[in-house]
């Protein structure tokens, strides 16, 4: 579970997050929507600790990150918008090194094999060489080291950019695939029909705010559009909630 409450950061007079009110529970995939600077990456920043919070508290599984940093990475996985591999190391290799890096060491080649054919990567292709990757690939190997590591939450920085339909197509089946088995995923993205169609839950943010949480299944594809469209225009920020 992850759980933000009046969660800040602020540069100087700027105010990268405005007392931010979030949570994730086992199960649900939480898809944030704003333009660069809307605060998406910077919440996602203080989930991971990377940077610390002016103000409030962001939790994992219960836990205050700022209070456990080192604790509360282990039940997480985090997946960037470029996966960062070793080229010239096959899929495998690079699932064994991240792996053993985050303390899980596998006796047997076999159960890894099993992490990336759940992610759509076959045993052929996860012993190629990462260099002749795509990078829909890529994200896969992402993910799986996350199965590997057996983390809860995942927290996803635009992991769509960048791919073609049919790779945005499967990284959002492997998504429904860790929800439907209880993980807590939140992803801050871009793309507005991809976060429609993979989210339990749709939040918009605009200058450091979550002005508007809704449901997927209550607009149409052109109705969430236009919503997200009114807010990047409006110059008010306020928060709203439909159901």
């Amino acid at each position: 579970m992850l759980e933000a409450k009046g969660l800040s950061k602020t540069y100087g007079t700027t105010t990268a997050l405005d007392a931010l009110d979030l949570s994730v529970d086992p199960g649900e995939i939480v898809c944030l929507l704003g333009a660069n600077g809307a605060g998406k990456t910077t919440t996602i920043n203080l989930f991971l600790a990377f940077i610390e919070p002016t103000s409030g508290s962001a939790y994992v599984d219960g836990r205050n990150v700022h209070e456990a940093p080192t604790d509360t990475k282990k039940s997480l996985a985090y997946i960037p918008e470029q996966v960062a591999l070793y080229p010239a190391l096959s899929g495998l290799e690079n699932l064994r090194f991240f792996s053993e890096l985050s303390g899980h060491r596998f006796r047997s080649p076999a159960p890894l094999y099993e992490f990336l054919e759940k992610t759509g990567i076959d045993r052929h292709t996860a012993d190629r060489r990462v260099s002749s990757y795509s990078k829909g690939m890529r994200q896969k190997i992402g993910i799986a080291a996350a199965l590997a590591k057996e983390a809860t939450s995942f927290l996803l920085d635009e992991p769509l950019s960048g791919l073609d339909p049919k790779a945005a197509n499967e990284f959002v089946g492997v998504l429904r695939d860790l929800k439907d088995k209880g993980a807590a995923v939140l992803m801050a993205t871009h793309d507005i029909f991809r976060s429609r169609e993979a989210a339990t839950r749709i939040g918009i943010m605009k200058s450091g705010q979550l002005v508007q949480e809704l449901v997927p299944e209550s607009v149409h594809q052109n109705e969430l559009e236009a919503i997200y469209l009114q807010h990047m225009h409006d110059g008010s920020a306020r928060t709203e909630v439909a159901q």
